[in-house]
Formats: structure tokens, C-alpha cells, sequence
């Protein structure tokens, strides 16, 4: 029987040099911009429904964790980041005055074209803008 290791295949250099030369900051802002620093439909853990989620357009990004993942036919490449809004001025923000108010996970093909997004907010954030209903 053949026993196959990879802890020490080029793959994972390649996938390595990939990702350290990915701007993933301007990934995120950029899908961030397309949608207006907005979610709309979104549904919390508890499956309490917010027409609008309106995140600050400060945010700023952390990128916690990224993965390949390979189907039958179909490669993809995924990307988790904190969500982290710095309080009201510049001031605050040099005294590190932040708060992760969620995670965006965002997802691209082989061809790095974008394929799918997961928001989970931190929905009692003050940092967050909520519109609950359109009776509101």
C-alpha cells in the first residue's frame, strides 16, 4: 500500500504564496462597497429577521482564516474575516476604542471571482445601523 503525505508537497507553498500576496483588505472593501456597507435580508442566529443591517464605512478587516476547498469538479477558495469598527473619531481609534461587530466569510472561484458571502453580526453592536422591519 502506498502511504501519501503532503505535509511536505509544493502545493502548500504555492497556496501559501498565493494567499501572502492576496490583498484580501481590498477583497473585502471592495465587495463592501458594491453592496453600500449593506445587508439586506438578513437573519440573526436566534432567526430574528433585520430588512437592513448598515455597517460603518470605517470598518476595518482582519483576515482570520482562509481555506481551498476542492468538489468534484469545482475549486474555491474561502476567506474568513473580522468585522472590527473603530469608535466615532480618529482619537478613539488611536486608543485602540474597537469592537469586532461580526464576521464576513467570502468565498471566489478558481478564477477569483466571487461566488458567495456569509455575514454573522454582532446584532446589540451600537457600531451597527438595524432596520427590523419596513414598518419601522
Amino acid at each position: 500500500m502506498t502511504r501519501i503525505e503532503l505535509k511536505n508537497h509544493p502545493v502548500w507553498q504555492y497556496l501559501t504564496e498565493i494567499l501572502e500576496n492576496l490583498n484580501t483588505d481590498v477583497l473585502v472593501k471592495e465587495h463592501l462597497k458594491l453592496c453600500d456597507y449593506q445587508i439586506c435580508g438578513y437573519w440573526d442566529e436566534q432567526d430574528e429577521y433585520y430588512e437592513i443591517v448598515t455597517l460603518p464605512r470605517t470598518i476595518e478587516t482582519e483576515l482570520v482564516s482562509s481555506s481551498i476547498g476542492v468538489t468534484y469538479n469545482k475549486r474555491f477558495l474561502q476567506l474568513k474575516f473580522f468585522l472590527i469598527a473603530f469608535a466615532i473619531d480618529d482619537i478613539q481609534k488611536t486608543n485602540n476604542n474597537f469592537q469586532k461587530v461580526g464576521k464576513l466569510v467570502l468565498i471566489y472561484d478558481e478564477n477569483l471571482e466571487f461566488i458567495d458571502e456569509n455575514f454573522i453580526l454582532d446584532i446589540d453592536s451600537p457600531m451597527l445601523t438595524i432596520k427590523r422591519t419596513r414598518s419601522e
